[in-house]
């Protein structure tokens, strides 16, 4: 691998910028370029629906790095959408008419926002929040709006809610499922969150739907849910999943399934292409099934990975997921994937709104949620890391105390 003479990424997000970063950082000496859609240096998205929307930073902190890095790193963007992949001759085609030839070609394309299939989604004032042009295109509606409905409670419906409510908006969040970030996180965290944004004035209403966004003169003034109310809104921002860019592998024949499928090394079924990030499907020693993961640490830790081997070092990927997520006085953090989990052991407490839940399955810790409790975290990262044996019954015992525990069995 270490003869490649050219890379071109696809994608200018997290994923794609620490592969081109990471592939300088060891040394490779050969052409690489960025191909994205987005103008302008590639950029940090989770402080778009927090500080970035409170106005605690502005765009030039989001950046990963100044433009003048990519110049003296030799790393080429081009703000150019690729519209085709010709394998056989390793030949990328873009929206511009241009052809990019590629020694090998990495597949960072992301995931775009699910739109909620209702009439009226197309009003002047419905939000979805993914982008930089998204975040500023909404930023200063907050300034006069007094209503908002959030179409799903997941991590950047409520992210955005909390942001909201701080302004002084009356937010409104409905969510089809019965409880909060209920594909991520545990019934006792999701509980905590349900009370802490009750208690900052937000409503939730769950096992609701939306049925249609009601407009007038083509600006939205409300919408009307399943069981028939019609409730205000001068704003309303949809987070109810996404979809991974994954038509370009489609259309150049590879295996795609949730995503772009990658092997242990993150190669698609074409060896001279790796997928990366939100668009890739991979095997996990964390999961029972192929997963694809939408999370700052995957993106990181896979461009590091797919640079590596492409410079000989190649390893199977293998790093343990974990996220956050900031919520008003809330910070949530995950290590590991909670997904089947069949029993939990609490350890602090909601009220004080520091708590920590073990998630296990079949007797085995599998993940460690915790709310303003980041050393926990961190020790939870370094255990399910070495794949610890703690068993629930432990964790239950009077006085459990994780650092006492981790330090007893660190190697």
């Amino acid at each position: 691998m270490s003869a490649l003479n050219s890379v071109v990424i696809v994608g200018g997000g997290q994923a794609g910028y620490q592969t081109a970063a990471s592939l300088r950082q060891d040394g490779f000496a050969g052409r690489i370029t960025m191909v994205g859609d987005e103008a302008g240096v590639p950029y940090q998205r989770p402080p778009l629906s927090k500080a970035y929307l409170l106005g605690k930073i502005g765009a030039h902190a989001l950046r990963f790095r100044p433009p003048e890095y990519f110049d003296e790193h030799r790393i080429e963007r081009l703000h150019d959408r690729a519209i085709g992949i010709d394998r056989s001759t390793r030949h990328l085609h873009l929206e511009s008419g241009a052809s990019l030839p590629y020694d090998h070609l990495v597949l960072a394309t992301g995931a775009r926002n699910r739109v909620p299939a209702v009439p009226g989604v197309e009003l002047d004032g419905v939000f979805g929040l993914r982008t930089l042009a998204d975040a500023d295109a909404l930023a200063p509606r907050l300034a006069g709006v007094r209503h908002a409905v959030v179409i799903g409670a997941g991590f950047i419906g409520l992210e955005f809610a909390a942001v909201a409510a701080a302004k002084g908006v009356a937010v409104h969040v409905l969510e089809i499922g019965d409880r909060p970030m209920a594909r991520a996180i545990s019934k006792p965290m999701s509980d905590l969150f349900t009370a802490g944004h009750r208690s900052w004035g937000v409503t939730l209403d769950f096992k609701l739907g939306l049925a249609r966004i009601v407009g007038s003169d083509g600006r939205v003034c409300g919408v009307e849910t399943t069981d028939g109310r019609v409730l205000p809104a001068e704003l309303v921002v949809y987070g109810i999943g996404v979809v991974p860019n994954a038509e370009i592998a489609i259309e150049a024949g590879l295996e795609v399934h949730n995503g772009v499928r990658v092997d242990a090394h993150l190669l698609t079924s074409d060896p001279a292409i790796s997928a990366i990030g939100d668009v890739a499907s991979f095997a996990s020693p964390y999961a029972d099934r192929p997963i694809r993961l939408e999370s700052v640490q995957n993106a990181v830790d896979q461009g590091k990975a797919v640079a590596a081997r492409l410079m000989d070092k190649p390893a199977p990927y293998g790093a343990l997921p974990w996220f956050w997520t900031d919520q008003g006085e809330l910070r949530l953090q995950i290590a590991g994937l909670a997904d089947g989990h069949d029993r939990t052991v609490q350890l602090g407490s909601a009220e004080s709104r520091q708590l920590a839940v073990l998630c296990f399955r079949q007797g085995r810790l599998i993940a460690v949620e915790t709310a303003n409790r980041t050393p926990d975290h961190m020790l939870a990262r370094k255990l399910l890391a070495r794949g610890t044996l703690l068993t629930p019954e432990q964790a239950a015992e009077p006085g459990f105390d994780l650092k006492a525990y981790e330090a007893a069995t660190r190697p």
